[in-house]
C-alpha cells in the first residue's frame, strides 16, 4: 500500500489563537520600575501603549523631559499625546530629535518641512498601509522609531494599531524559538513599493536600496529584549531554508502580529501625536474611512544595523 503524503496545513489552521493565559511582560523580567516626575502615564493595555499627559510638545524639550520621554517609549513601546493644538512642523522636528536624526522614506511624499512626510488619503488617494509592518525594515539600518501627527481625521474610523513583537517572541513555543535561533531573513521593498513602479524605476532604486538581511530575532538596541523581526510586506524569505520551508515558517511568524492580546489600538483626534519604537512593534493603519479624508504627518527616526 502506497503511503500518501500529508497535505501541509495552511498557517491559519494552526493553533495560533490559543485560549488562556499569555505572557505579557511590559519590560524584560527583572527590570527596575520606571519613575516619572514630569509625565502623567495612563496605560492603555498592561504591556503596550500609554497616553501621556502633563506636557505641551510645542514648548522646548529640556534634558529632564527628554529623558522621561525616552524612558516612557522604551517601557511602553508606543506613547500617545492629545490636544497638541500649537504643534507645528518645527516642533515635530524638535520632538523627533529627542531620539535622533530624521530619516527620509524614499517612497513617501514630502511635506513642507525637510524630514516631514505628509500622508493625505481620500477618494483619489487610497490608504495602503493597512498591513502589519515595521517601517523601513528594507533598509540596512531600519528606522529606530516614528513620530506621527494627526492633521485631519475622518468623522469615524482611521484608527491605528500596534503589536508588541517582544511579547510575540515571548509567546512562541520553545520548539519554534529553537528553530529560529540564529536565522536571518531577507527584507526587500520590491514586492510592495515596486508593484507601483516600472522595471526601469526599480532598477534605478536598486542601486541605492538593495535587498538586505536582518536576524529573524533581534536584540533591541536599548533594552536588549529579544524581538521577533519579520513582517508581511517586506520580509521575503528566510536564508538557508528551502522555498517551501521558508514560506511555511514565515507564515507562522508574521501571523503573530495579528493576535489581539499583543496589540493596542488608538483612535485619532486632530492634533493627536503617536510615537512608536519601530524595532519593538509593528503597526497597522486601519483603512475603514474611504472615501473620507485623513491627513497625517510623519517623521521617521534614523536607526542602526540590527543584531
Amino acid at each position: 500500500m502506497t503511503a500518501v503524503a500529508a497535505t501541509p496545513q495552511p498557517a491559519l489552521d494552526r493553533p495560533l489563537m490559543r485560549y488562556g493565559h499569555r505572557v505579557l511582560d511590559r519590560t524584560a523580567p527583572g527590570s527596575p520600575e520606571a519613575e516619572y516626575r514630569i509625565l502623567g502615564i495612563r496605560s492603555l493595555t498592561p504591556h503596550i501603549g500609554a497616553e501621556i499627559s502633563g506636557v505641551d510638545l510645542s514648548q522646548p524639550i529640556g534634558e529632564d523631559l527628554g529623558a522621561e520621554l525616552r524612558q516612557a517609549l522604551l517601557e511602553w513601546k508606543v506613547i500617545f499625546f492629545r490636544d497638541q493644538h500649537r504643534f507645528t512642523s518645527e516642533h515635530h522636528v524638535a520632538l523627533a530629535a529627542t531620539w535622533g536624526e530624521p530619516e527620509v522614506n524614499p517612497f513617501f511624499p514630502k511635506g513642507d518641512t525637510v524630514g516631514v512626510s505628509r500622508l493625505a488619503k481620500d477618494a483619489m488617494a487610497v490608504g495602503n498601509e493597512n498591513i502589519w509592518h515595521s517601517d523601513h525594515s528594507f533598509m540596512a539600518a531600519p528606522a529606530l522609531g516614528s513620530v506621527l501627527r494627526a492633521v485631519e481625521v475622518p468623522p469615524a474610523g482611521g484608527d491605528t494599531m500596534w503589536a508588541d513583537m517582544a511579547v510575540a517572541y515571548d509567546n512562541l513555543s520553545e520548539e519554534t524559538k529553537a528553530r529560529i535561533d540564529g536565522l536571518t531573513a531577507v527584507h526587500d521593498w520590491v514586492p510592495s513599493w515596486g508593484s507601483l513602479m516600472t522595471e526601469e524605476q526599480i532598477a534605478r532604486m536598486r542601486e541605492t536600496l538593495p535587498a538586505v538581511e536582518h536576524p529573524v530575532v533581534v536584540r533591541h538596541p536599548q533594552s536588549g529584549r529579544r524581538v521577533l523581526y519579520v513582517n508581511e510586506p517586506f520580509t521575503t524569505r528566510i536564508v538557508g531554508l528551502s522555498d517551501a520551508e521558508s514560506r511555511e515558517l514565515l507564515d507562522e511568524l508574521v501571523l503573530q502580529a495579528r493576535i489581539p492580546e499583543f496589540q493596542v489600538r488608538f483612535h485619532w483626534q486632530p492634533d493627536s501625536i503617536a510615537i512608536w519604537d519601530n524595532i519593538a512593534v509593528q503597526h497597522y493603519a486601519i483603512n475603514d474611512y474611504y472615501p473620507q479624508r485623513r491627513v497625517m504627518e510623519r517623521i521617521a527616526i534614523a536607526g542602526v544595523p540590527l543584531s
